[in-house]
């Protein structure tokens, strides 16, 4: 088994009214429960749109460095992701699928690396 993150950033929602967001909650829940019952979900979450109530910290210098804000201004920041335990390629393109038809808008995959070996 292998975890891949299921993302999106905020940039490719797009502006929808609010009650086209409220018929998405219900569709994109359902494909959390579904996502559950198979054993497959290990997290999923919306981030808040607020860059103000972000923070950043940096210990690329002597001291370790807690800032205000995102690390960096941008145009694009993470909106949400979920994370799936599966097999392969094929079932987490499977799931993004739903997530992304569930949601409206498009999900980027990637595979997380292997875990260290652990020590007793």
């Amino acid at each position: 088994m292998t975890e891949y993150a299921i993302y999106f950033n905020q940039q490719w929602v797009g502006e929808h009214s609010s009650e086209w967001f409220q018929q998405r909650g219900p569709l994109a829940r359902a494909v959390l429960d579904e996502m559950r019952a198979a054993g497959v979900l290990v997290f999923a979450g919306g981030l808040e749109e607020d860059l103000a109530a972000a923070f950043s910290v940096d210990p690329t210098s002597e001291a370790v460095v807690v800032t205000d804000g995102p690390f960096t201004a941008g145009d694009t920041w993470l909106g949400g992701l979920t994370v799936v335990n599966v097999v392969d390629d094929s079932a987490a393109k499977m799931w993004a699928g739903k997530v992304a038809q569930a949601c409206g808008w498009p999900q980027e995959v990637r595979r997380f690396k292997p875990a260290p070996p652990t020590r007793d």
